[in-house]
């Protein structure tokens, strides 16, 4: 019995890692008086404290320290990772919340074109679901051609290209622990976002209600929705994984509705389905024509 239940429990883990991380988008609109670089600056100290904490608590060698002191592939993750966060709350600041996570969640598929300049094929599906991701970014954009937001789409589907140079840095060593990449980026985007600030001539310190919403956001959704991502990804397929994922997507324009009342546009909402479609296809097909799985990488929320 206990077989049976585990997959359930860690499947909702998984499921609700991606709900817990969608909130991000509620509090980093809400902090109306600090830019994207105040915020992920005071974002990420939460992050690196917290995960500090944690390694101390175990024992641990200090985890920021190693993410810098790994080699190259560790460093690269880093870099990826902070590219990824980085585009990823410039277009939240910049473009509506909807646009942000359905152009982001391009990820999958811009990790399989990435891969092909490895030296990997791309398969009959993978080329399918590139196609359709296509028109469903094509959708989103165009919605938006009128509205002027077309920098904050551009920084989010820049996101996916961090997050796919993480991924190709974890696919080089599988059986390696990366969960120091956490810290290591959260560290790049302190010492970059402060000398960003500084030379805009902005305080390091926003208003302390915004602060707090970083702090937060950092400290408690990053850190708990990771943990839950993780401890999930230990029992499920890589597969059911690549679906689960999608729940932020999902969840960041239902929370900009419910809490922010920002209305996704209809191409928005349209050229999100198709893009989810594509992703999410992709998955379930290759499943039922035993196709290899996609390699599991450890997930990091970008919001």
């Amino acid at each position: 019995m206990e077989h049976q239940r585990l997959p359930v429990i860690a499947s909702l883990l998984a499921i609700g890692s991606g709900v817990v991380w969608s909130i991000g988008a509620v509090l980093s609109r809400s902090a109306t008086h600090a830019d994207a670089f105040q915020y992920l600056l005071w974002r990420s100290v939460g992050v690196v404290v917290v995960i500090e904490l944690l390694a101390a608590r175990r024992r641990q060698p200090f985890p920021t320290f190693r993410s810098w002191t790994s080699g190259r592939p560790m460093m690269v993750a880093n870099i990826g990772l902070f590219l990824a966060s980085l585009c990823f709350v410039y277009a939240v600041k910049t473009t509506t919340a909807a646009n942000a996570a359905f152009l982001s969640s391009l990820t999958p598929l811009v990790a399989s074109v990435v891969a092909r300049f490895m030296g990997e094929r791309l398969s009959r599906s993978t080329l399918v679901a590139l196609a359709t991701g296509v028109v469903g970014l094509t959708i989103t954009v165009f919605g938006d051609l009128e509205a002027g937001n077309m920098a904050g789409n551009a920084a989010a589907l820049a996101s996916s290209i961090g997050f796919s140079i993480y991924t190709l840095a974890v696919r080089s060593d599988l059986d390696r622990d990366w969960s120091p990449a956490l810290s290591g980026y959260g560290l790049l985007m302190i010492t970059v976002c402060s000398g960003i600030t500084l030379l805009a001539g902005k305080p390091l310190v926003p208003p302390l209600t915004d602060t707090t919403y970083a702090l937060v956001h950092g400290a408690v959704v990053i850190v708990v929705g990771t943990l839950m991502f993780n401890a999930g990804s230990r029992h499920v397929p890589a597969v059911p994984m690549t679906v689960f994922a999608q729940t932020e997507m999902v969840f960041v324009p239902v929370w900009a509705l419910l809490i922010l009342h920002e209305t996704p546009k209809a191409l928005t909402l349209v050229g999100g389905a198709v893009t989810f479609a594509a992703v999410v296809g992709k998955a379930v097909y290759d499943t039922r024509i035993a196709a290899p799985p996609p390699v599991p990488v450890p997930d990091v929320p970008l919001l």
